[in-house]
């Protein structure tokens, strides 16, 4: 019985890496195609790893209707980094490869930060950071009132909570006991223009939020077996989770690693050639 449950669950996360590359791939082609209108790039590949963990296996979702309203709600408030959450939704079918490819062009429903589109599977518009996590409380209350049994997913970013209205938020959840709310803190340790310890020191995440009655961990964000061992079992817990994320901005890329120049930059042709190199060494492709 044990021998099955193993190999269950490494079928699972053999599905949720192979999410995760094809991921990265989509973020690529997007990023490339934006050409000089650029792009969030860093921040999208530090929550790679979690967005597919979140849409490949934990989130309940039906992928032949975005609509349907027993679905898990996805929030994106970090919404600079849309490539990832765009990326995801090309890989459950709510947006084309050729959708992908008018990202930031004119007419396109791919904006650089997310605008409401049921149809393509995205719940809320974001971009004004500091914002999400108040609208997943708002959700999360709805839910219970109307007796539904769905969750709600907010990705949040370290530098974003600089802002007040987080810890507002952070501070009403556990009040409100939604245990149906999660909040995934993506800990790149960048925001804009520096590093967190330059700009604003928000350390220690981990105790803020546990100080507020939240259900809080810390763990690899890019290691997907450890984001499926917590999502797992997380249900029974009676609080709003929080987890805290480790992760590298610019992750999967040597020339994007922990550089925060690729914040917001153009992915060049030589660029893009090299990031393709390198993926395929990676992933022995």
């Amino acid at each position: 019985m044990g021998e099955c449950k193993n190999m269950e669950e490494s079928t699972e996360i053999k599905k949720i890496k192979n999410f995760s590359l094809n991921v990265r791939k989509n973020i690529l082609e997007m990023a490339v195609s934006a050409g000089a209108s650029s792009a969030h790039f860093g921040g999208a590949l530090s929550i790679t790893e979690i967005i597919s963990t979140l849409f490949a296996h934990q989130m309940k979702i039906d992928k032949k209707n975005p609509t349907w309203e027993e679905r898990d709600r996805f929030i994106l408030s970090k919404g600079h980094a849309c490539l990832a959450y765009y990326a995801a939704l090309c890989e459950i079918g709510y947006i084309t490869k050729d959708e992908l490819k008018t990202f930031e062009k004119n007419d396109t429903n791919l904006l650089g930060h997310p605008v409401i589109n049921r149809k393509l599977g995205i719940d809320f518009s974001n971009g004004s950071l500091g914002m999400g996590l108040s609208l997943g409380i708002g959700v999360a209350i709805s839910s219970k009132k109307k007796k539904k049994n769905f969750s709600i997913y907010v990705i949040i970013g370290d530098g974003e909570c600089n802002e007040g209205s987080v810890w507002e938020a952070a501070m009403a959840a556990p009040n409100f006991k939604l245990n149906n709310l999660y909040a995934i803190i993506d800990k790149n340790n960048f925001q804009q223009t520096g590093s967190n310890k330059e700009i604003m020191n928000v350390e220690s995440l981990k105790d803020k939020w546990a100080s507020f009655g939240w259900h809080t961990v810390e763990l690899d964000g890019h290691n997907i077996q450890e984001l499926h061992n917590f999502f797992k079992d997380s249900k029974k817990i009676n609080k709003p989770k929080a987890i805290i994320a480790n992760t590298i901005k610019g992750k999967g890329f040597s020339f994007s690693e922990n550089n925060n120049d690729w914040h917001h930059s153009v992915l060049t042709k030589s660029f893009y050639e090299r990031a393709l190199s390198e993926l395929k060494k990676n992933y022995n492709l």
